[in-house]
């Protein structure tokens, strides 16, 4: 005899099997990518979304998408717009957009040296697949992600969209969706300490040069150099992290100084 919770259990698999097969739109999945950016950390609470311009140029979609993507987060309360202000995130109840396999927060609990082993074991079966796989389609989105990386080097987070988008093109070109979600998450690792590095001088500029090489290299379907192209990407990822982690450790583990002593730069 079935239970009060395990009906409850059915009527929920079952909503979800409905919403599974009634097809998505362009904007469904344009509020389902902002989510995303929102859950791993690209976008904050008080942050103000780029313009529907720029998020349509990061995209590579319609303004109107954009603009119909927004009205569902602002329907659920997500995000917040105001005439004649800029569009601000005001929650991170995520529930009922698709953000990932998995959470970020049990992404975010394995430390550096763990996760950087588990990307260049995944990411590096992934890339080379993709290698082979990408389409004429898919090239053309890196292309167009690269133009629109090219024109916000002065804006972390708006470059960290287009990267994001960017990695997530490459890694659906595998052809094993599961796989490619879960490359996913591993990407939005520490993304708030990633928002640091790419304020740094000279970063937003080192990653879209990389991205260049990346994209050249599957342009000519080459595994061997699409390989090294996102080894040394992967790896400069891993030691900007690294460097980052190590400088608010060592910021937190000072002692504070008295009245009078001032701030450290």
């Amino acid at each position: 005899m079935m239970t009060f919770d395990s009906n409850r259990l059915l009527l929920a698999e079952a909503k979800d099997l409905r919403r599974s097969l009634t097809k998505r739109t362009a904007k469904d999945i344009i509020s389902d990518k902002i989510a995303a950016l929102i859950a791993s950390g690209v976008l904050n609470i008080d942050d103000e979304l780029p313009s529907e311009r720029e998020l349509a140029t990061a995209l590579d979609v319609s303004r109107e998408t954009v603009r119909g993507a927004i009205q569902i987060l602002a329907a659920r309360g997500v995000i917040e717009v105001s005439q004649g202000a800029r569009t601000r995130i005001i929650s991170t109840d995520l529930s009922g957009f698709h953000v990932g396999v998995a959470r970020h927060a049990v992404i975010n609990s394995y430390d550096l040296e763990t996760v950087h082993a588990t990307r260049m074991l995944i990411e590096r079966q992934v890339v080379s697949d993709a290698a082979e796989y990408i389409t004429d389609e898919a090239l053309e989105r890196l292309r167009n992600s690269l133009a629109a990386q090219a024109n916000c080097a002065d804006d972390p987070v708006q470059f960290l969209i287009c990267d994001r988008e960017f990695h997530v093109t490459i890694y659906r070109a595998c052809g094993n969706p599961l796989l490619a979600d879960l490359v996913t998450d591993l990407y939005t690792y520490m993304m708030d300490y990633r928002r640091r590095v790419m304020a740094r001088s000279g970063a937003i500029k080192k990653s879209y040069q990389e991205h260049v090489a990346i994209v050249e290299a599957l342009e000519r379907h080459d595994r061997a150099a699409t390989l090294a192209a996102f080894g040394l990407h992967l790896d400069r990822i891993y030691t900007t992290t690294r460097s980052i982690l190590s400088t608010s450790a060592n910021a937190s583990r000072k002692p504070a100084r008295g009245a009078g002593g001032g701030d450290d730069a």
